[in-house]
């Protein structure tokens, strides 16, 4: 995983803020998998040549935010997309159930959501 990490040390974010923001980015994006165990602190912060603490620090933010879980000595996971909301989810799902009762097929039901996307 240090290989999709690219910590910049002229940066004026520190360590483990550029860390947390990475893990985040590559969860929300899918670069990292739901469920995909992330490296043991000592392990990650030896391959990044930084501190154990700063790793421990990017967890623990990571985890308070709901990105990654910790399993105990089973290590550390990146949560499924089922535990997060999605807003942009909830608002398809809310169209969905307006244009349904209105009686529009679903086909005629994308090519609007097509056309509003193209013309915002």
């Amino acid at each position: 995983m240090s290989d999709l990490i690219d910590l910049d040390p002229a940066s004026t974010d520190p360590p483990y803020e550029q860390l947390r923001a990475r893990i985040s980015e590559l969860a929300r994006t899918g670069g990292l998998a739901p469920h995909t165990r992330l490296p043991a602190v000592r392990r990650l912060a030896t391959d990044l040549n930084i501190a154990p603490g700063t790793v421990a620090r990017a967890y623990r933010e990571l985890e308070a935010a709901g990105i990654v879980e910790t399993r105990g000595r089973l290590g550390t996971f990146v949560v499924g997309d089922e535990g997060r909301p999605d807003p942009a989810r909830e608002l398809a799902a809310e169209y969905a159930r307006r244009v349904t009762a209105l009686g529009v097929s679903p086909e005629r039901a994308l090519d609007l959501a097509r056309a509003a996307l193209a013309d915002p």
